[in-house]
C-alpha cells in the first residue's frame, strides 16, 4: 500500500499513510485497482437491500426452455428477502415477476 497511485482519487487532505491504514482490508486486482468481493443483491419485489447476514433471503434461478423442453442455457434470476418470505408473500410476487417476464400466464 502506502503508494501515492493508488488513492490518488481521494480528494480529502487526509495523508497517504492515513488512507492506505484505512483500505488495507480491501483487495486489489492486477492493475491495482480496488476491488471487492461483496456485491449486496436487491429483492426483485420489494427492491430493498438484502444484508449479507440475512439468512431467509433465497434467489432463484428460472431457466429458459426451447419448444422441445430442453434447457438452453439462458436464465433469468430472482432474489427474494426473508422480509416478504415472513410475511408469506413470496408465492404471490414470485407470480407477478414472472408474469411481468412474460414467463407465467393466467390464462386457462
Amino acid at each position: 500500500f502506502g503508494s501515492r497511485d493508488i488513492f490518488s482519487s481521494c480528494t480529502c487532505a487526509c495523508p497517504p499513510e492515513l488512507i492506505a491504514s484505512t483500505f488495507k482490508a480491501a483487495m486489489q486486482n492486477d492493475e491495482g485497482r480496488i476491488v471487492d468481493l461483496y456485491l449486496p443483491r436487491k429483492c426483485s419485489a420489494t427492491n430493498r437491500l438484502i444484508p449479507a447476514k440475512e439468512h431467509g433471503a433465497v434467489q432463484l434461478n428460472v431457466g429458459q426452455v426451447d419448444e422441445n423442453g430442453v434447457y438452453t442455457g439462458e436464465f433469468y434470476t430472482f432474489a427474494l428477502a426473508g422480509f416478504i418470505r415472513n410475511r408469506g408473500e413470496s408465492d404471490a410476487c414470485l407470480n407477478r415477476l414472472l408474469y411481468e417476464k412474460s414467463l407465467l400466464t393466467f390464462s386457462k
